[in-house]
């Protein structure tokens, strides 16, 4: 058990303390600390930890096999605990999330079925950057909630993070943030709510274009292989014949 995986396993057993922090009054009943706040600061330190296991693990040399099974895991299980928790606390649209984590799923299938096939599908650019993403808004729609629920009562709407003008409590935080009155904590709410919304459909985006990437991928190799194998029994078959 080295550090690396160490900082794995503890973004494991964190994930039920967020989903209790985000759920539940005790962070104010027992520590005194508004939810959103304690809730933001335990994802982002559980998230940094999934960028720090992985330096730590390349540059001392402890990559391991336990880690490159914990490390996918540990990431879906804390990313899907926010997510879920957001739906509970309707920061965020059941429908939106069910694609993220579907999206999850199906992504760790093609890889396993990729690795009994002895192919290894890296990481993509769009997958990071869906991850990256991910967790900025998660962190918008965690703080834009002081009371848990959201800042903005007509956003249960369908699409609505498309007509964002159509908010009257957007149009007063904008007209305060732009020097019109003063900008309230409730102001700084909405925004960060708007703005988490928004960044919700560039994750979705991003996580259906990243999962075409990854089963393009596996395509792509699973072709290349039946290619050369048709080669092979190509020259087989030369080399019998002139024999």
């Amino acid at each position: 058990m080295n550090l690396p995986n160490s900082l794995t396993l503890s973004r494991i057993f964190v994930v039920p303390l967020l989903v209790v922090v985000l759920l539940t009054p005790v962070s104010e009943n027992w520590l005194g600390v508004p939810r959103h706040i304690l809730g933001v600061t335990i994802f982002l330190l559980a998230a940094l930890t999934d960028y720090l296991d992985g330096r730590i693990a390349r540059s001392r040399d402890q990559v391991s096999q336990l880690g490159k099974l914990l490390d996918p895991i540990a990431d879906k299980l804390l990313v899907s605990a926010a997510l879920i928790s957001l739906v509970e606390n309707r920061l965020a649209p059941a429908w939106a999330v069910v694609i993220i984590i579907g999206r999850e799923f199906a992504v760790s299938g093609l890889r396993s079925v990729a690795a009994s096939e002895g192919f290894v599908i890296a990481a993509s650019r769009m997958g990071k950057f869906k991850m990256l993403t991910q967790v900025v808004t998660i962190a918008f729609l965690i703080l834009s909630s002081a009371s848990g629920e959201p800042p903005v009562a007509n956003f249960g709407r369908a699409f609505p993070a498309i007509q964002f003008w159509t908010v009257p409590e957007l149009q007063a935080a904008l007209n305060h943030f732009f020097g019109k009155g003063v900008t309230t904590e409730n102001d700084w709410q909405v925004l960060l709510y708007t703005a988490g919304r928004a960044l919700l459909w560039v994750v979705v985006l991003s996580a259906c274009a990243s999962m075409y990437g990854y089963f393009r991928a596996f395509y792509d190799l699973i072709i290349g292989r039946n290619a050369e194998r048709r080669r092979e029994a190509a020259r087989a078959a030369a080399a019998a014949t002139q024999s």
